[in-house]
């Protein structure tokens, strides 16, 4: 019986040591799960890896717009570049052992907690500042064993990986100080408008405290309860010998002064719109926790006259049913914007956000420069050209119905030379240089000129060139830098560096007509330098910024003392508004600087007709606008070039003017530019036998009846025939088919 029993205790014996190691095996394995499974390791506390930053968009000259962050807003600050005070501040309220332990507090911080869990069922405190910085930065926030634990573990790993004052660094980078303020850096600017390099004894000891209740301690929710938790701050550090007494009575009397809660931001427009370009280029989450550095093109001092000179400026026009406006300011040589004002007020509800300089809107006159550049450009007309301003309308070419155009004046002023039909933004001239160019051959080159959004040329009309097609602010801009730049057009740009949170270079933008105080004297652009493909020759984009600053040109219109006139400088500009009076523009240039101004309602309703000029809701604010930007330039002229030449015209016909045998000049004259070559090409006026009617002695129509032929003055374009020394009186539109 002893012999059959022995056999079977020996295994029993052996299946109790393999349930043993079974089960030891299964309770180890159940340990690394419950514990060290996808634990992090706090190697990635190093480089603020595992810490979202803030990205910081500054201005050309290194002023903070703006800080780009998900939910915690955090720049990093070096733990030696801080007063001694911030760090013993910390210590001292937080973990007055912390220089002695290594990562946990076995006696006063995890007995406390395991009494806190049995007896208030609530499972935290007893964190030292090592656990509280790698519960922040590595863990869950829910309140668990399992998470406790880690954080134990984690505590005790990272202090075997860095020096008590990296830790002490990485957890005054770290925690949260009350609303989006995540570190001492950005609880400084916050609450005291400082960085915490400037920090007070009292004002370190008041941010020492938020930490573990920030809403609770808050300066704006409980001032009190503030102070107190100051003062109690203060009273641990002479506790622990960090201050002595009279330091302690001495800071205890002080009152701190905080900065009211607020949005900092400033050019918000703008911000935005380069975000979105970073957002494009970084993706959403590096922009918000990768902490880049962005320095941009902007230049705050502009953007903040640009602000202030819109919203005075459309104060006054209030009457005139005018509610918004905005301001695009750029160098045309690099194409960096230097302000943009998207709207009056960006803060105002409930479109204020909108970016009117990203939008479409109707350029109404402002497009005729692009028009006749390109006809100047393929040599089909010169400054001189005569266009018959008088009444007709155009049949065919995709129109759906006669097109009729007018004048702004409803007026016609007879024979107009190219230089004054621009000048004074005449309709019918225009008119005509678009059907001489063809609209699809002047969308072609708008699109050259980086105005994208004319596509189909079957959905446009002779109009275009009345603005009858939509573009935007900086489209616009892009397209009159071709002007300044001797026939390159820039795209724009809005930032010149990036760099990582570390410091290293990620982008920066190179330019040799890059200069970082634009407010400094210029001086003219290397041209040789401007890198682009010529969308007009240098000839043509100095023609037209000629005509464009050339005050006695548009006098007819304007006055002579118009807001277009920029003392003791030469501005070329131009200026467009609607027919339906929803859009008013101003855009004008210098070789360095270009300004373009919108002004009209978020609603899309018309404005009062009396801006109808375009004088006066744009241009007052791009006159002062331009006033300040050139407050302290030189005056830069375009530079002419070699193949442009300058010769006397007939005033009537534009014809070159010629001496007679007596050496009398052949006509009254005027001087006039031409691209070398093309300055022979004219419109004769001569004497032919026309049909009259002979009752008014008006040009009448071949077979209508009573008429008759008489010898007349006549000169003419491609579509009219005009008779000077005939009765003009009530004509009736010609109608043309092209």
């Amino acid at each position: 019986m002893k012999e059959t029993l022995a056999p079977q205790k020996k295994l029993s014996r052996r299946l109790i040591v393999a349930l043993i190691l079974a089960g030891s095996v299964a309770a180890l394995i159940g340990l690394y799960f419950f514990i060290f499974y996808q634990l992090p390791t706090p190697n990635s506390l190093k480089n603020f890896k595992s810490t979202p930053l803030s990205t910081h968009l500054y201005d050309r000259n290194g002023k903070l717009l703006y800080e780009i962050y998900h939910d915690q807003n955090r720049t990093p600050t070096k733990l030696n570049e801080l007063p001694v005070y911030v760090g013993q501040a910390t210590v001292a309220i937080e973990d007055k052992d912390f220089y002695h332990h290594g990562g946990i507090s076995l006696i006063s911080g995890i007995l406390r907690a395991i009494k806190d869990m049995i007896v208030k069922k609530n499972l935290q405190g007893g964190s030292t500042i090592t656990q509280q910085l790698v519960k922040t930065a590595l863990l869950s926030p829910e309140r668990t064993i399992q998470r406790k634990i880690r954080e134990i573990v984690l505590a005790i790993w990272a202090e075997k990986v860095f020096s008590k004052n990296q830790i002490l660094e990485m957890y005054l980078n770290q925690v949260p100080y009350g609303g989006a303020a995540y570190g001492i850096e950005e609880a400084a600017k916050t609450y005291f408008s400082k960085s915490a390099t400037q920090l007070s004894l009292s004002e370190a000891a008041t941010l020492a405290g938020l930490p573990q209740a920030p809403t609770y301690y808050s300066p704006y929710n409980n001032p009190e309860l503030t102070v107190e938790r100051r003062n109690e701050v203060l009273k641990k550090m002479y506790e622990q010998k960090y201050i002595d007494r009279s330091t302690y009575e001495k800071t205890l009397a002080e009152v701190d002064v905080f900065t009211p809660p607020k949005t900092a931001i400033k050019a918000p427009h703008f911000v935005f719109y380069v975000k979105s370009q970073l957002e494009q280029k970084y993706g959403v989450k590096e922009i918000e926790e990768g902490g880049l550095q962005v320095t941009t093109t902007l230049d705050l001092d502009i953007q903040e006259q640009a602000e202030k000179i819109l919203k005075e400026e459309l104060d006054k026009i209030k009457s005139l049913q005018v509610s918004n406006g905005a301001i695009l300011v750029t160098r045309p040589p690099t194409g960096e914007i230097l302000a943009m004002v998207g709207s009056v007020d960006y803060f105002a509800s409930p479109s204020g956000a909108f970016n009117v300089t990203t939008a479409l809107r109707q350029p109404g006159s402002s497009i005729k420069p692009l028009n006749y550049a390109v006809g100047i450009d393929r040599q089909l007309v010169t400054a001189a050209t005569v266009f018959i301003d008088e009444p007709i309308c155009f049949t065919g070419g995709g129109q759906p119905k006669p097109y009729c155009p007018v004048n702004y004046d409803n007026t016609f002023h007879g024979p107009v030379q190219l230089r004054f039909a621009l000048g004074n933004s005449y309709n019918i001239p225009a008119v005509k240089m678009l059907a001489i160019n063809g609209v699809k051959e002047f969308i072609a080159s708008a699109s050259a000129f980086t105005v994208s959004t004319f596509q189909d040329s079957t959905k446009y009309g002779l109009s275009l060139t009345l603005g009858g097609g939509e573009v935007t602010m900086i489209e616009m801009s892009q397209a009159f830098s071709a002007f300044a730049n001797r026939g390159v057009p820039r795209p724009l740009v809005e930032i010149t560096k990036i760099e990582d949170k570390n410091g290293r270079p990620l982008y920066e933008f190179q330019d040799r007509n890059y200069v970082k105080n634009v407010h400094d004297p210029l001086g003219s652009p290397n041209y040789l330098a401007i890198p682009g493909k010529k969308v007009i020759s240098p000839a043509t984009a100095f023609i037209i910024s000629h005509i464009l600053l050339d005050n006695n040109a548009r006098t007819a219109a304007f006055g002579d003392s118009s807001y277009l006139v920029i003392p003791k400088h030469a501005v070329s500009v131009k200026t467009g508004t609607t027919d339906d009076k929803k859009d008013n523009w101003t855009i004008g240039f210098t070789p360095n600087f270009l300004t373009v101004v919108w002004v009209g309602n978020d609603d899309n309703t018309p404005m009062n007709p009396y801006l109808t000029s375009g004088v006066t809701g744009a241009a007052p604010i791009w006159n002062r606008m331009m006033q300040y930007i050139l407050s302290h330039q030189p005056d830069i002229w375009p530079v002419k070039p070699d193949d442009v030449v300058g010769r006397q015209v007939c005033t009537i016909s534009g014809a070159l003017m010629t001496k007679k045998e007596d050496g009398s000049d052949s006509c009254p004259a005027r001087f006039e530019y031409f691209i070398k070559g093309t300055e022979n090409r004219q419109t004769d006026v001569t004497k032919e036998l026309v049909p009259v009617y002979k009752d008014s002695d008006k040009l009448a129509k071949p077979g209508d009846p009573n008429t008759e032929m008489k010898e007349k003055t006549v000169i003419k374009d491609p579509f009219s025939t005009y008779c000077i020394d005939c009765n003009h009186e009530g004509e009736t539109p010609q109608t043309v088919q092209r």
